[in-house]
């Protein structure tokens, strides 16, 4: 007699068989951020994750945040956070410690653990081979006064080209790309870049067959208030009436911009999906049912 539980694990493995198939040889790209960046467990499971991911034949490529870790070195090393409307100022004491956390400290915490875990992965910044070519980013708010008025946000970038050879190359040698949402400007700076958008970009660049984004909600609700109101499939024109209508806000607005600018630059299907759930990337790709929402043109 069978034991059920091998009779369960035959039955998920026959269950991946199409996907598998379906994804061989293509280019998922992965916005990694939110919870599942600092619980041990869940960057565990998320970093397994995409190393099976890569034995079974596809090909991820992860983009990562690293805002907290930012936000916490600035005051331990005695610098107050800016912020205007949401959005970071960024002097050159700032990017500084910008560069030194994503190039540096996450980006490489990534790359180590994912070799642990028995993966093959080479971990750069946008700067590296002109990645992401940027210029500077200028934001225009509502003042007090209720006028449009632009804010100089220092070295914050708005991607302007990118040069996805390099990537292309540690595919082509078997690496997992783990990449830090920096760009070199035309001035020769160094540059932050908002790691959903540096995400979607890239996506396109790459001919990516998804663009996954991690976060920290179940996806998009009908209603904030109700985890029963998740939205498995979205299109286009009904995400954009989403936001009109104020269904959407905040956050996530700008993560629904991503998705949908990533989908009408080729990408086939965009994500949005919680990173809470331990593989929950195992979930949306590999299941029927999926996991968060998924949005398509």
């Amino acid at each position: 007699m069978i034991p059920e539980d091998i009779k369960e694990r035959t039955k998920t493995l026959i269950t991946a068989l199409p996907y598998i198939r379906k994804f061989y040889g293509k280019i998922i790209v992965i916005k990694y951020g939110g919870h599942a960046m600092v619980n041990d467990e869940l960057k565990r499971a998320i970093l397994s994750d995409i190393v099976l991911m890569k034995f079974v034949g596809i090909n991820p490529v992860i983009v990562h945040g690293g805002g907290s870790e930012i936000t916490e070195l600035s005051k331990k090393l005695g610098l107050k956070p800016e912020f205007v409307r949401g959005l970071r100022i960024t002097d050159r004491e700032t990017i500084s410690i910008v560069s030194m956390v994503l190039a540096g400290k996450i980006n490489k915490e990534i790359v180590s653990l994912i070799n642990q875990i028995g993966g093959k992965t080479c971990g750069i910044s946008g700067v590296d081979g002109s990645l992401f070519y940027t210029v500077k980013k200028r934001a225009k708010i509502f003042n007090s006064n209720g006028f449009i008025e632009e804010l100089d946000l220092g070295y914050v970038g708005e991607i302007k080209k990118v040069n996805p050879e390099i990537v292309f190359l540690l595919i082509k040698e078997g690496y997992i790309p783990v990449i830090a949402p920096l760009g070199i400007g035309e001035d020769g700076e160094i540059y932050n870049i908002n790691a959903d958008t540096a995400s979607g970009e890239l996506a396109v660049s790459l001919k990516a067959e998804k663009l996954i984004l991690l976060t920290d909600v179940e996806g998009v609700l009908k209603n904030r208030e109700d985890k029963n109101s998740l939205i498995s499939i979205l299109k286009v024109e009904e995400a954009k009436n989403l936001i009109e209508e104020g269904i959407v806000e905040g956050g996530m607005i700008p993560k629904i911009e991503c998705c949908i600018n990533a989908l009408k630059g080729g990408v086939a299907s965009a994500h949005i999906i919680d990173g809470r759930v331990p593989h929950s990337l195992l979930l949306e790709i590999f299941t029927d049912e999926g996991i968060g929402t998924m949005i398509i043109p």
